[in-house]
């Protein structure tokens, strides 16, 4: 077990004296946890090709699941990329920095084990102050899955992590909750049409907006084991907590019908219960545990991965999740729903 070093700092009032500490580890090939805005992710140096293997450690990850590398500015991006189309450029103008992740054709320097065995490299620029200062601060772009063991829901608050992750990573940064709470829209930028490899943050239509037709990859729908995955959440399971997942879909009416009813049969049989819906629904359901996502889709989409984990600490053994319209934000939550579910589907 590792002797993690945990430091709070406020993205408000940066204290550099503390992110050169964790810098400075980043630079000697060790691991880093910190804040993004979209989740936590768990850090190391992209072109050291040990430091990029102690992620897949400290996560317990496949190696062939690649890694998002996260740069402060456009010299790391030419640093590591090629083929940056014009196309690409005008995603980067108007969406970096930000939750969206651009997949290009690598530079040598950058080492298999950072890409997952690719020719590709996945790459984002963060908003969030404090990523940015340590990125930039280390001199080095930096790579970084979410900061959770493998499989299981992406923490969002600062608590996630201090349960799962301590004495597993040489440093943690506490910075708070994130701000969107899913993590970022990956889109494969080479060819023609681009094609999004994951949906996130930056939405399906909001590309459509920018660069016109945007494909979502079939993978998507039903993945695939047999695979090689461009992007992280492609592959393996994912978001899952301990708790077996359903999502359940239907009308409102005949969705709380349902859900009531295999609630009573589940204490039947013992077991315990959890419902995850909107806050504007909580009445509609009795005899569970209940936790509200909020009262809009950005809300749902924030707390979606605190809710799973707080079903794990109410030692719940089913959980029911409403579904969502899959327009806008609603796509990728349904993703991370599906996910999460094993792709197990009630119909109401």
């Amino acid at each position: 077990m590792k002797n993690t070093i945990i430091k709070e700092i406020d993205s408000t009032n940066i204290d550099v004296e503390a992110i050169e500490l964790y810098a400075g580890m980043i630079k000697d090939g060790k691991t880093v946890i910190f804040p993004t805005e979209t989740v936590y992710g768990l850090g190391a140096n992209a072109l050291d090709e040990s430091a990029a293997m102690n992620i897949y450690s400290a996560k317990g990850r496949p190696s062939d699941n690649p890694l998002i590398v996260h740069i402060c500015d456009m010299n790391g991006l030419e640093e590591i990329a090629s083929g940056i189309s014009d196309k690409a450029r005008l995603i980067i103008d108007n969406f970096w920095p930000g939750p969206i992740t651009l997949i290009f054709s690598k530079k040598s320097c950058v080492p298999y084990a950072t890409t997952g065995g690719l020719e590709t490299v996945a790459v984002r620029m963060p908003s969030h102050p404090v990523a940015r200062e340590l990125i930039r601060l280390s001199g080095v772009p930096i790579a970084a899955p979410s900061a959770n063991i493998s499989g299981k829901p992406s923490p969002t608050r600062q608590e996630h992590i201090i349960c799962d992750m301590d004495g597993r990573v040489d440093g943690i940064i506490l910075g708070g909750a994130c701000d969107v709470g899913l993590e970022s829209t990956v889109i494969d930028i080479r060819g023609e049409v681009p094609v999004v490899l994951r949906p996130g943050g930056i939405t399906t239509e909001q590309l459509e907006d920018l660069v016109g037709r945007v494909d979502i990859d079939p993978a998507l729908e039903m993945p695939d084991e047999n695979i090689t995955p461009m992007s992280p959440g492609m592959k393996y399971k994912h978001y899952s907590p301990d708790a077996q997942v359903y999502v359940v879909s239907g009308e409102k009416d005949a969705l709380a019908e349902k859900i009531n009813g295999l609630c009573i049969k589940n204490r039947d049989e013992g077991l315990k219960t959890g419902v995850i819906c909107m806050k504007e629904d909580i009445p509609a359901y009795r005899g569970c545990e209940i936790l509200s996502l909020g009262i809009s889709m950005e809300d749902a989409a924030n707390n979606l991965f605190d809710a799973l984990i707080e079903m794990d600490k109410r030692k719940v053994d089913i959980v029911y999740a409403q579904s969502f319209e899959e327009t806008g934000i609603g796509k990728a939550i349904m993703n991370r729903l599906l996910k999460s579910a094993g792709y197990r589907i009630i119909n109401a």
